[in-house]
């Protein structure tokens, strides 16, 4: 029997009596390239300040997204400027960089299926004036420049991203145990 029919076959057996996992590969072996794609998203100064660091995550958790790093760190100009090199030479980025060195911001790396698309969808427009309800900048945003989050909004731009926040040894690689429920053989 091939890994496509033992997974098939573990599927079957789940909420049977008795082991519900036959020895034999992994049902996700055969999942899409999209569930190793990864994104950053910043909680910025004005979240943490206000306390949304845990409501942030759990969104991503209820998605079903898997953290593989984060970090609490007070953000220097010369970071910023790698990360908004498009933006140095609009008149706000002074004020945007005084906002984003004022106080901590939590980076983090997000993995799954789609994530990028995924999560520029949950945290919704740049102006949280009209960011839809159910959206973190929807639901938690005050104003354009403080909008609570910044997600990549590409692969591409993700994976640039990511290599100015964090180094490669702190992406944790981990297996998540639903992993299985989340994304099926």
């Amino acid at each position: 029997m091939g890994s496509l029919g033992r997974c098939l076959a573990r599927s079957l057996l789940r909420g049977q009596p008795g082991p519900s996992r036959p020895p034999g590969p992994r049902c996700y072996g055969s999942a899409p390239a999209e569930l190793q794609e990864k994104t950053l998203v910043l909680v910025k100064p004005d979240a943490v300040q206000r306390r949304l660091v845990g409501n942030v995550i759990q969104r991503f958790e209820r998605r079903g997204f898997k953290l593989v790093a984060m970090k609490l760190l007070q953000a220097d100009q010369g970071l910023l400027d790698k990360h908004y090199q498009q933006l140095r030479q609009k008149p706000f980025y002074p004020a945007l960089l005084a906002y984003m060195t004022s106080g901590p911001l939590v980076a983090m790396v997000w993995e799954g299926y789609n994530v990028v698309r995924s999560t520029r969808a949950m945290v919704g427009d740049t102006n949280s004036a009209t960011a839809a309800a159910g959206t973190i900048r929807g639901d938690f945003g005050m104003h354009v420049s403080r909008n609570v989050v910044h997600a990549s909004d590409s692969v591409e731009t993700a994976q640039r991203e990511i290599g100015f926040w964090f180094q490669q040894d702190e992406l944790v690689a981990w297996e998540s145990g639903d992993r299985d429920y989340t994304y099926g053989p």
